[in-house]
């Protein structure tokens, strides 16, 4: 399987993102880093949902 077609600035923040190494990223098939796309979006917006309750 060939590395994803990613720039290295996207490649560096997204392995922040999701807490795993570059070299783990760049060899993760498509679908998976979707998945975790998913995840972490799903997060984000509960986390933000969250934070907006507690300011009213």
């Amino acid at each position: 399987m060939k590395p994803l077609q990613i720039s290295p600035d996207t490649a560096i923040k997204l392995a922040k993102a999701l807490h795993v190494p570059i070299e783990q990223l760049m060899h993760m098939p498509p679908h998976i880093l979707m998945q975790k796309l998913a995840e972490l979006s799903k997060q984000e917006a509960e986390n933000g949902q969250k934070t907006e309750a507690d300011q009213e």
